[in-house]
């Protein structure tokens, strides 16, 4: 599978497992994001009730979230198949 990351800590908790640049409350749910992005193959699976995912709008359209908690998104496009510039942010 081909995934790209915007977020460093992202990518080094999905590819080495290490959970030092994310916050520790949140690591289960980040967990349970991944697993699901790195799973679909079709943007309506990732359409879970809990999740909240919606598409962006004005100039990140074609950016769809998923909440983590709060404010905390995680962010990516998916195209191919796969989710693509996977990041997390709080962009309220």
């Amino acid at each position: 599978m081909t995934h790209n990351f915007k977020h460093r800590g992202l990518k080094r908790f999905f590819s080495d497992g290490d959970a030092g640049r994310l916050p520790s409350d949140m690591i289960d749910r980040i967990e349970a994001i991944l697993t699901r992005l790195s799973a679909s193959e079709t943007i309506q699976e990732m359409d879970m009730y809990s999740y909240h995912l919606h598409e962006l709008k004005g100039n990140r359209k074609g950016t769809w979230s998923v909440t983590v908690r709060a404010n905390w998104r995680i962010t990516f496009r998916f195209q191919d198949g796969y989710a693509r510039d996977m990041d997390f942010e709080d962009y309220h």
